[in-house]
């Protein structure tokens, strides 16, 4: 049997350019379709942007409109490749199922990041409690909301379980209620209390006088007197007043002589 060397290296030379051009092209396709990717995910920053669109719904748009662009780019080289993307987009069909049901739950935190943006239990920028973590909201994505926390931990949490559990929105609204319980000794005359209380909140400037300060005696504990103290603030003035305060009843406290308690146990020796 006579083989032609010749005409099979002919063959695998114009099979080896022709796959070299698909190669290439494909190369190209790739190049100039992450190049044209950025800039339609840049110009629809700035549309978003202008049209002054939520910052969530922003997020959410950009990281949907980024994975779709991506698709296209993808089916694209492919078809440079010479595979038939009707073959191709066969195979993805039929591997649909199989791929839908291990994705199951990103499909829910789809679904769960359109109920978010529907209802918007929160946005951009609000202080939120979520699936026991408390954060800033940093982004909204398809599949995640993403909360920095107080220690500059950055948090992903699935917005299917955020759509579905418990959230606490500490920044929805304006004013905030701080509350104090503060302990004094038993012997203590409430009102000189109450009255030195009141003289430290009425100094806060940040303290809001609707509603009112309110200063009552909440319990007679075991080893205190409980003295309860809750005022209204702007959301954003919060903790400055928390901690601010605190520190002024420690020291007004002690400059008028009022007593903290401490534990205290008393033992009885039996005598013979």
């Amino acid at each position: 049997m006579n083989i032609d060397f010749i005409t099979i290296g002919e063959r695998l030379l114009a099979g080896g350019i022709a796959l070299g051009g698909r190669i290439l092209g494909a190369l190209i396709i790739f190049l100039v379709g992450r190049l044209l990717i950025s800039f339609l995910n840049k110009m629809l920053a700035r549309i978003l942007e202008r049209r002054k669109v939520d910052a969530g719904i922003q997020t959410f748009l950009k990281s949907l409109v980024n994975i779709l662009l991506m698709v296209l780019l993808i089916v694209a080289i492919v078809d440079q490749l010479g595979i038939e993307t009707t073959s191709f987009a066969a195979l993805l069909a039929s591997a649909g199922v199989a791929v839908g049901m291990a994705l199951s739950g990103n499909l829910q935190n789809f679904a769960g990041g359109l109920i978010i943006l529907l209802f918007r239990p929160y946005k951009v920028g609000d202080w939120i409690e979520c699936q026991n973590v408390s954060g800033s909201v940093r982004e909204i994505q398809i599949f995640h909301t993403i909360l920095t926390t107080a220690d500059n931990k950055v948090v992903y949490i699935p917005n299917g379980s955020a759509s579905s559990g418990v959230i606490v929105n500490y920044s929805r609204e304006d004013t905030r209620r701080v509350e104090w319980v503060v302990g004094v000794e038993y012997g203590e005359h409430y009102d000189r209390v109450e009255d030195t209380v009141r003289h430290i909140l009425a100094a806060e400037k940040r303290i809001l006088t609707q509603p009112e300060p309110y200063v009552a005696l909440s319990a007679l504990d075991a080893s205190s007197v409980n003295v309860v103290i809750r005022v209204w603030v702007k959301n954003s003035d919060y903790w400055g007043v928390y901690y601010d305060v605190n520190r002024a009843i420690y020291e007004e406290f002690n400059r008028a002589g009022i007593g903290f308690p401490f534990p205290q146990l008393t033992i009885h020796t039996a005598k013979d």
